[in-house]
């Protein structure tokens, strides 16, 4: 490596570390951070790489950014992993991504800085769209994740928000039906709690990758009032600087929530 490689990994390694100090020490903190990772497999095409390296490497990119959530102290992480509109992909494709669930389950199960930092794991999402492979990892990574609560680390897996308001929907129109909710206690807690995130403050800020400026049927009642903040980088090349200046950015806002 030549000594302006070296300068620069010194120039940039102050910067990261100023910005950190400065989100920590600032008094507007984010609770709840969600993330849509976006940009694997383009990541894969601009270096001619296989689609499934790109996905690979985007697993890997997660479990850097739990490791950066977790020195952050951000309670909350609520991650955008699968869609129900990305189950029609292709067969091949679509294996290749299961498998990554099922091992990334796992791993987090054993995962000592999980139990560590106590984070309970939860999959929202229509899981019965899942492997039974994927559906068991899930089950092991909750089961063993349970009973902790110091941060919460949610995965959306065969995720829809419309899906997941319909159902709020129905539960709230057949207790009205059966005498069990009045009419005039359908309020927006009442939905709230009905949704896979019931029991989960909304997020303060939302960050999405790769360049997209849509939130694509992701936690649409949940953020009716978040910060969105975009990002031209691959979710792949995601770094924690990146996370820190939306961090920053977000902080730098004053939000209204609607007034």
């Amino acid at each position: 490596m030549g000594i302006s490689n070296r300068l620069g990994d010194v120039l940039g390694q102050a910067v990261e570390t100023k910005l950190k100090r400065e989100v920590l020490e600032h008094p507007e903190r984010v609770n709840h951070l969600a993330i849509i990772m976006d940009g694997n497999r383009r990541f894969a095409w601009s270096k001619a790489l296989e689609t499934g390296i790109g996905h690979q490497m985007g697993k890997e990119k997660l479990e850097e950014v739990l490791d950066w959530v977790l020195e952050l102290e951000i309670p909350y992480l609520t991650v955008y992993a699968l869609s129900t509109e990305n189950l029609s992909r292709k067969e091949d494709e679509l294996k290749g991504l299961f498998k990554l669930y099922e091992e990334g389950l796992k791993d987090i199960s054993n995962d000592e800085r999980i139990h560590e930092n106590r984070v309970k794991v939860q999959v929202i999402g229509r899981k019965e769209l899942l492997p039974k492979s994927v559906n068991l990892a899930i089950e092991q990574a909750e089961s063993k994740t349970a009973n902790y609560g110091d941060y919460t680390f949610t995965v959306c897996l065969a995720y829809g928000s419309r899906e997941e308001m319909l159902g709020a929907i129905k539960s709230i129109a057949e207790d009205h039906s059966s005498g069990k909710l009045a009419l005039d206690s359908i309020d927006e807690k009442e939905v709230s709690k009905r949704l896979y995130t019931g029991d989960m403050p909304d997020p303060d800020l939302v960050i999405r990758t790769s360049g997209e400026e849509r939130i694509s049927n992701f936690l649409l009642w949940q953020m009716a009032y978040s910060e969105l903040y975009f990002t031209d980088v691959f979710w792949p090349s995601f770094t924690k600087k990146d996370l820190l200046k939306a961090i920053q950015t977000y902080q730098a806002r004053k939000r209204r929530f609607g007034e």
